[in-house]
């Protein structure tokens, strides 16, 4: 699982070994065992604990069946046991306790199945099925070896504008649509609705990385990411907003990578305040798209975004989206006014169909997928399509992005760009 990779065992590496607490286990297991060509002397008694012992000193195998009956903190336990397991190895555990928190904690943790005893020889034989079928099939890389990694960040210039919802429509179009490989990175640790947007429980994985970033690495991500479906994974949270998330970003910047080995497509769902305390997060991120709504604190904040990406990501191309737009009477300001005031032109309009958003809510599907005929569809299709033909060609935007308006604009400052701002429903003062 985490342990250095050692090419010389590789070759020596048995195809199946078992630690059981219990003759019963034992022999529930060696029939198995000897259906799928494997030897019944590699079920060992000892459990977890012999488990941990023996693996320190020897090759990992490529199927590890470990018994838990015998562990107080079979969580704890786990990772003990993947500090020794080599990246490769699908460990299969069994316990007694039947509780459901506890299988998908396993889960999260990087295990492939948790079975509960007394063994089923049925459920046995489907489990190291599906054991063998991952051994087997190819990396999720190799698919798209042909054309370069999509990173992409999406950012919301102020909360609720909407940008978890491009991000999780963005991550299901590459992917269903695409056919691209594509993981979804919800860095909100405490409040992330990539999970729920998409009606998965979370997991442990995200937390689990930050508090322990040595962890990370390719069978982590695969073992820790949520599946949305065959081409579209999901690594999110929901940690206790007691418990406050200490990082220097450092696991962070490690996801990202581990990512882009194991993933076509990377979209990470990035709360603007990442920006100030991580801005090394951009470094390798082709496209940002900035997703803002049409109001005054939005203008402000868009302008404030933008001038950083000048300043320290200027290697990073930023698409501008501007979400929920309603009718011109409705707006807070015009399309126009804003284009103005951030000297540069919205690339997507995304329009305001509350009607959809919702269903989509209610189903647990992206809107992209829910809004089939809505004008929303469209934009979205249309981002899709821009930032692969980005990422896809590897052209990056190194000019500053260039005024809409005459010269005089330039050097302006941002309460003057504000203050030209024409706020509809007011009426002008007569002189």
């Amino acid at each position: 699982m985490n342990a250095p990779f050692h090419p010389a065992r590789a070759s020596q590496r048995e195809p199946f070994v078992a630690f059981v607490c219990d003759e019963t286990t034992a022999e529930a297991l060696r029939p198995i065992a000897v259906e799928l060509g494997w030897s019944p002397e590699k079920v060992n008694k000892g459990g977890l604990r012999n488990a941990v012992q023996t693996l320190s000193v020897s090759a990992s195998p490529n199927i590890l069946f470990v018994d838990l009956s015998e562990s107080g903190d079979p969580l704890n336990d786990i990772n003990a046991l993947a500090e020794v397991c080599e990246p490769g190895t699908i460990v299969i555990a069994c316990g007694q306790v039947n509780d459901v928190r506890l299988y998908r904690d396993l889960v999260a943790s990087g295990i492939h199945d948790y079975l509960l005893k007394p063994l089923n020889p049925d459920a046995l034989r489907d489990t190291f099925a599906q054991a063998q079928a991952a051994l087997a099939a190819p990396k999720l890389a190799e698919a798209g070896a042909d054309r370069p990694h999509c990173s992409v960040a999406v950012i919301g210039t102020r909360g609720g504008c909407g940008a978890s919802t491009i991000a999780t429509s963005l991550a299901w179009l590459f992917g269903d649509k695409q056919g691209r490989a594509t993981a979804l990175l919800d860095l909100d640790v405490h409040f992330g609705t990539g999970a729920l947007a998409l009606d998965l429980e979370p997991g442990r994985g995200l937390t689990d990385a930050i508090e322990n970033p040595s962890r990370i690495d390719g069978l982590f991500i695969e073992r820790a990411m949520v599946r949305a479906s065959e081409r579209l994974a999901v690594l999110s949270a929901e940690a206790p907003i007691s418990s406050p998330i200490l990082s220097d970003g450092a696991a962070f910047y490690q996801l990202q990578e581990e990512m882009r080995s194991a993933f076509e497509c990377t979209v990470v769902d990035l709360p603007r305040n990442m920006l100030v305390n991580h801005p090394h997060l951009i470094t390798d991120v082709q496209v940002a798209v900035l997703v803002t709504e049409l109001t005054l604190a939005a203008a402000r904040d868009a302008i404030r975004i933008l001038s950083w990406f000048k300043s320290n990501a200027s290697q990073t191309q930023v698409i501008v989206v501007a979400n929920k737009v309603q009718q011109p009477a409705v707006l807070e300001i015009s399309r126009k006014d804003f284009e103005g005031s951030i000297e540069r032109k919205i690339d997507i309009v995304v329009p305001f169909e509350p009607r959809i958003a919702s269903q989509a809510a209610k189903l647990g599907k992206p809107l992209a997928e829910t809004g089939k005929g809505a004008k929303s569809l469209a934009a979205f299709m249309d981002l899709a399509r821009r930032i692969t033909a980005i990422t896809d060609s590897g052209d990056r935007d190194d000019t500053p992005a260039k005024s809409n308006k005459s010269g005089d604009r330039k050097g302006k400052s941002l309460l003057g760009k504000l203050s030209e701002i024409k706020m509809p429903g007011k009426a002008k003062a007569k002189k």
